[in-house]
């Protein structure tokens, strides 16, 4: 499907259906229920302008409702779809033998913060992915929530643009 006969399929979706799609995106009903809501929109831009802010918006429960739904970085998501689907193709940069090294980071960065540790992988080799982990240990957890935010904005909006060029 084209993105232009994607995003009109989700600008004329019922609110459920395109709270579902977007749910794929980034596991806030916060999240879905605000991008849902401003429909309809005019083009991708548009679109993953608004995606964007809404993340930005969200209260910090809300952040850790969508950050619940992200595996660990280096472990393979469970499940079949999409979402799942989109976590394994981000982190394919991962070598086996990082996996370990990954895992530690993210013990010691969940400890720390008490939540999964969140970086946008697409794209990212897997020692870029472990020096960041590590070097975000270091942070404060004002600094920390900022990031965490950025992540999961950027991680939204690639997933929104992915869905609207996707073949259904």
């Amino acid at each position: 499907m084209s993105e232009g006969k994607a995003l009109a399929a989700f600008n004329g979706a019922s609110r459920a259906e395109a709270e579902e799609a977007l749910l794929a995106c980034c596991a806030s009903r916060a999240f879905a229920a605000a991008v849902a809501d401003g429909r309809p929109y005019r083009d991708l831009a548009e679109l993953t302008d608004a995606a964007e802010a809404a993340v930005r918006a969200l209260a910090w429960p809300d952040v850790l409702e969508a950050l619940a739904a992200h595996p660990r970085i280096g472990e393979p998501p469970a499940g079949d779809g999409r979402e799942a689907s989109w976590s394994r193709q981000e982190q394919a940069g991962v070598p086996d033998r990082l996996r370990a090294a990954l895992a530690e980071a993210n013990r010691a960065y969940e400890e720390r913060f008490g939540h999964v540790c969140l970086v946008r992988a697409s794209g990212l080799g897997g020692d870029e992915l472990l020096a960041r982990v590590r070097a975000r240990l270091g942070h404060d957890e004002e600094t920390e929530r900022a990031i965490v935010r950025r992540e999961l904005a950027g991680i939204a909006t690639l997933r929104l643009a992915t869905s609207m060029g996707e073949a259904e």
